[in-house]
């Protein structure tokens, strides 16, 4: 779809947290940067773990700089702090409440790298401010929230990139171009894998105190309240229903990605369905599956999930990765590479046998393409209507064993029909004072 096209004609914005009211005019809004010479100033909102490389990535282009930072967890926040005032010999400002970095005029644009339940509000937010945004994927932790962020970037007009990295990697788009060329012949599955030990979780322990620098209440935010325990919180938050959706909405929205793209898909699938369950062990902390299968209905091929947390082998030899099965050949990659396993036809290979092609991470590419794509505002490599569209194929993954059904999605809608315990996951009932924000 033209991006101009989706942007909305509607006008307003309200969204309340406490006291805090937002409407169109609050904040300023940005010029569109279109000399490589002008400095982006960027803020970053999480900076524990994935945040914290992207913004990392960020700064070692040039003229960028980090204007602040904001996280819940003071430890944190100063432990970051010291280390871009050493390396940079520039102290950011330091922030425990988003919107009050999003009040900076000078500021230029954000990275999120919250846990998934704290994606959406920043966000929206973030676009209604005039800022640029790198979001880290899932794009959001449900379907309803990622509707409201593609409405809210588009209607703002805003530059925002998902951290789908292999959007950006040379060695994942030369795959995707050998396979659509017909390198592999026809296309009819495409089977996708990843089995990690630290998906389990960490071995249960009671409820404790709540750590010193740390405002649990607000890394809570919109999500249930409940008692802290370590096992639900850095490192482990993303087993549990409130605020994430275990490896197949973490690394699935990853893999996924790749499954879609080589036939360009933009629809949801036609039917998806699943088995699984909780089988590891009891003595581990987690909600989300960590034995999953999910099967998703294409219009001419098939995707098919499968997750095994607790190990790390898995299929070619992998722990993850994609087998694109043709008729003529199979294509197997991950990210250090891909290679051909071509079919024979009367002792003779249907195609060439062809070296491996390696391949490397691509966070560094993913980032830049943001950032120029900021400086000439043009569309980045992973815009939101993909993170939205991989989001909802990951968590329709999880509904469907949650739910015990065949999962079919209205999209006029926005629905599963009549599936009326599916269609009440779709959309999260955020905690008071924080409101869902809806685009009016």
């Amino acid at each position: 779809m033209n991006r101009r096209k989706f942007i909305s004609q509607s006008s307003g914005l309200s969204m309340a947290a406490g006291a805090w009211i937002l409407s169109p005019g609050v904040y300023p809004r940005e010029k569109v940067r279109t000399s490589a010479n002008e400095k982006i100033l960027v803020g970053l909102i999480g900076c524990n773990s994935m945040g914290w490389g992207i913004l990392s990535q960020a700064l070692r282009q040039p003229n960028v700089e980090c204007l602040g930072l904001c996280d819940i967890d003071s430890n944190v926040l100063n432990r970051r702090a010291d280390e871009i005032s050493k390396q940079y010999s520039k102290k950011p400002q330091l922030f425990n409440d988003y919107r009050k970095l999003l009040e900076n005029k000078d500021l230029n644009a954000v990275i999120i790298g919250t846990p998934d339940h704290w994606h959406c509000l920043p966000m929206v937010e973030a676009c209604m401010a005039g800022k640029e945004v790198y979001v880290e994927k899932p794009m959001a932790n449900s379907i309803a929230e990622c509707n409201v962020m593609v409405k809210a970037a588009r209607k703002y007009n805003r530059i925002v990139q998902v951290g789908q990295q292999q959007r950006s990697g040379e060695h994942w788009q030369s795959a995707i171009s050998f396979i659509q060329s017909g390198g592999i012949g026809t296309l009819r599955k495409v089977h996708c894998w990843a089995n990690f030990n630290y998906a389990i979780g960490q071995p249960k322990v009671p409820d404790e105190r709540v750590p010193a620098g740390v405002d649990f209440d607000r890394w809570l935010g919109p999500a249930p309240q409940r008692s802290f325990n370590k096992t639900r919180f850095h490192g482990s938050w993303r087993f549990f229903w409130d605020y994430g959706g275990g490896l197949v909405t973490d690394w699935g929205a990853h893999i996924l990605d790749i499954a879609l793209w080589v036939k360009n898909i933009k629809t949801p699938a036609l039917s998806v369905t699943a088995t699984g369950g909780n089988y590891y062990s009891p003595e581990f902390n987690h909600e989300c599956f960590d034995t999953l299968s999910v099967l998703y209905q294409l219009p001419d091929y098939t995707i098919s999930w499968e997750h095994t947390a607790g190990i790390q082998t898995g299929p070619f030899g992998r722990a993850y990765g994609l087998a694109f099965a043709g008729n003529d050949a199979t294509l197997v990659i991950d990210r250090a590479g891909w290679e051909i396993f071509p079919e024979t036809d009367k002792g003779s290979y249907k195609v060439p046998v062809l070296p491996k092609r390696s391949g490397k991470e691509s966070h560094e590419e993913h980032v830049k393409n943001w950032l120029e794509c900021i400086r000439e505002h043009k569309e980045p490599n992973c815009p939101v209507e993909n993170g939205r569209l991989v989001a909802m194929y990951a968590h329709m993954g999880n509904l469907a064993l949650r739910t015990n059904s065949r999962l079919e999605w209205n999209e006029i809608n926005q629905n599963f029909g009549s599936n009326q315990a599916a269609n009440a996951l779709i959309k999260p009932a955020y905690r008071k004072p924080w409101v869902f924000p809806e685009i009016v």
